[in-house]
This record gives structure tokens, C-alpha cells and sequence, in this order.
């Protein structure tokens, strides 16, 4: 199965795993596929921390890193104050959203934190003087093979810089006019992902997206994502031209996955009906898990959702502590999946997963290609 990008990338299979979890990032890649660590919401010290973990873990296999590469950098990362872009974002926000999301953390009974916890800024890496330096470090961990971008087409600058580092770098799109973009802008690797798909995602349906996305780029190889759970579903990605599968929501109930049993166990008992695209929690379009968090921000009365990064600083109070308190904290909890939810039944090994995909995924090339041989 080790097509032209699997020899870049020196994989065996062509399967591409998006996580937050090192621990699965490690697993996967041994097992034949990439692990890529979605890293947006490190720190730098943090994105250090985890990429030492995963190089003395993973032995000689390859990897890759997902972060968010603003499109607009000005100036130098080392000139950037992110202590005066943190107040003067916090001074945007109005302040009936802060109340509005204090009042459905307290009408849901999830508890206070303790008196003078620090919630962070929920700034994350939305921003040129978050995400420089995390490119910086990720090119000091050899084993690093690409980057991949979670919004938009990366800027020239960076695009170069991880490229003369002889990483390859790529982005997600949900239309063929945002692939193109990509393509222009030189980038190795293009990722077309679906409506059906997890976390941000955009309007067009996988099936349509996908061989749009590939004739718009071609030659350029193009990795299939939304919507993909199981092997016949690669096959199906494989089969229109894809050069692999990218996907995410399976590996959040995998027995190495991080998150607390609570989380988990909402995704292992969600139907495919379960998921919503709301803005409620980083401003843009993102598919989770629907509950009384995303059912508060569509009612008629609640205050209008605001931009990225605006909208996931204004929340912050909601993630740390339904991070601090998952067992009291499901019904607001962020839950991103995509609707491939309805099929993660059971909690299995990262390994025992990219296995039973492949092979099911062999046996749905090989019963195609059977049809062609029948009178």
C-alpha cells in the first residue's frame, strides 16, 4: 500500500493520525501509519515537552505536527508581545458574554475553581507571536517529518522555513478555490476534509470534496479526511485518487487516548446523529458533540458567537474547568468528533485500530477490483 507520499514520509500504510495524545502519536506511527500531534493548543514550553517525550518514545519511526500558521505574520516573533495582544483581545470581548457563560456553568452545577487558579488566556496559536516559535521548535526534533496547517494557507515565510528544513508542510481545506490557494502557495500536501468530519470542518460533503479537491490540485497528492472510521471508507478515499487518510475522531476512545472516562465513555455511547457544527467555542464552524453547552448558544435570546480568537478567550472559564471537573462537566464539555462517532462502540489498542483498517481495507480494494472480472 506504500504510495509515493508513504515514501516521503517513510510509512507503510497510508494513514494519517490527527491527535492531541503523544501516547497515540507513538502507537500509530509503529504500527506502520503517522501519528500527527495537534499541537495549537501548547504552549511552546509545553510543544517542547511533548515532542522530547514522543522522539525518546516513537525510536526511529517518523511523525508529524499539526498547529494553526496565521496567515497574516507581521514583523518579528521575537518584537511580539503577547502579553499586550492578550488585553487588548480581552478588552474586545464583551461583557454579557462573560455572564452568559458563567450563568450556564452554574446553571449546569459544575463547580468553581480553586481561588486564584490561573485559566490561562485561551489564546492558544491563533496568532503569529504563539505559532513562530512553535515552528522553531519543531524543526529541532528530526523525527518530525511534516507540518500540517488546521486553518487557512500558511504564510510564505513559514512555508519556506519548513521546507528548507527539508519538512514538508500541508493544510486542510473544505472547498477546491481553498485547495488551489494551497497549491499556489507551494505547499507539498493538500487535506480535503468533509462535512462529516470532526473539529472545524466546512459545508461540502466528503464524497463530493474529495475528487474535487484532487482534480483541482493534481498532481499535487491530496489526503482524504471527514468521515473516515473504518477501512472500507479509506478504500473509498484510496479509490477516488486520494494519496491517504486523514483521520482524528477514532483515536479519541482508543485505550491510549488521554482524555478522562467521562469524555470518553460520551463518545463510546454518541450515535452519528449526535454531533453539531456550532460556533459556540473557538468562533468558527466546528463539529462536536451536541449537549446543553451548544443547545444554550442557538437559542434566540443568547448573545451572538465571536470571531477567532475572541470567541475560545471569551469561553476559556468553560474549558478549564470542565477540564478540571469532566465527570460533573459532560453537558458543557467540548467534545469535538465527527460523525464517524457512531461507530466508535468499543475502546481498542491504536495499533490493533491501524491494523484492522488496513486489512479491511485490502479486502474492499481487492472485492472492487474482483467486479471488474466478472462477466
Amino acid at each position: 500500500m506504500r504510495n509515493e507520499l508513504c515514501k516521503r514520509f517513510g510509512i507503510e500504510f497510508p494513514l494519517y493520525a490527527f491527535t492531541h495524545c503523544r501516547d497515540v502519536v507513538v502507537e500509530v506511527s509503529k504500527a506502520g501509519g503517522l501519528g500527527v500531534l495537534g499541537a495549537v493548543g501548547f504552549s511552546v514550553e509545553q510543544l517542547e515537552i511533548e515532542l522530547k517525550w514522543i522522539d525518546e518514545h516513537i525510536g526511529d519511526k517518523p511523525y508529524g505536527v499539526d498547529i494553526v500558521l496565521p496567515n497574516k505574520v507581521g514583523g518579528d516573533a521575537g518584537e511580539m508581545d503577547l502579553g499586550k495582544l492578550r488585553t487588548q483581545l480581552e478588552d474586545m470581548i464583551p461583557d454579557g458574554v462573560r455572564t452568559f457563560v458563567s450563568d450556564i456553568l452554574e446553571a449546569e452545577g459544575v463547580p468553581d475553581l480553586p481561588e486564584g487558579e490561573d485559566m490561562g488566556s485561551g489564546l492558544m496559536g491563533w496568532n503569529a507571536a504563539t505559532a513562530v516559535p512553535q515552528v522553531e521548535e519543531i524543526l529541532r526534533h528530526p523525527n518530525v517529518v511534516m507540518v500540517a496547517n488546521a486553518l487557512g494557507t500558511p504564510p510564505p515565510n513559514l512555508v519556506s522555513q519548513i521546507q528548507e528544513a527539508g519538512v514538508a508542510v500541508g493544510a486542510l481545506c473544505g472547498t477546491p478555490a481553498q485547495a488551489s490557494r494551497h497549491k499556489a502557495a507551494g505547499l507539498d500536501f493538500v487535506i480535503a476534509q468533509g462535512y462529516e468530519g470532526g473539529g472545524h470542518t466546512g459545508d461540502i460533503g466528503s464524497m463530493v470534496l474529495w475528487p474535487q479537491v484532487i482534480d483541482e490540485v493534481a498532481p499535487l497528492p491530496v489526503l482524504a479526511a471527514g468521515g473516515i472510521g473504518n477501512g472500507r471508507q479509506m478504500a473509498a478515499a484510496l479509490a477516488m485518487g486520494a494519496a491517504g487518510a486523514w483521520t482524528g475522531s477514532l483515536w479519541l476512545a482508543v485505550e491510549e487516548a488521554a482524555g478522562p472516562p467521562a469524555e470518553i465513555k460520551s463518545y463510546l455511547d454518541a450515535t452519528s446523529k449526535d454531533t453539531v457544527r456550532s460556533r459556540s467555542y473557538t468562533g468558527k464552524p466546528c463539529r462536536m458533540l451536541r449537549n446543553e453547552w451548544t443547545e444554550a448558544w442557538e437559542r434566540p435570546d443568547t448573545p451572538d458567537t465571536l470571531g477567532m480568537p475572541l470567541q475560545m478567550m471569551a469561553v476559556r472559564e468553560a474549558m478549564v474547568r470542565s477540564g478540571r471537573y469532566p465527570d460533573k462537566a459532560q453537558s458543557v464539555a467540548f467534545n469535538p468528533v465527527g460523525q464517524i462517532v457512531g461507530e466508535m462502540n468499543k475502546v481498542r489498542r491504536s495499533s490493533e485500530v491501524v491494523l484492522s483498517m488496513v486489512e479491511e481495507c485490502i479486502d474492499a480494494l481487492q472485492a472492487a477490483n474482483n467486479l471488474l472480472g466478472q462477466d
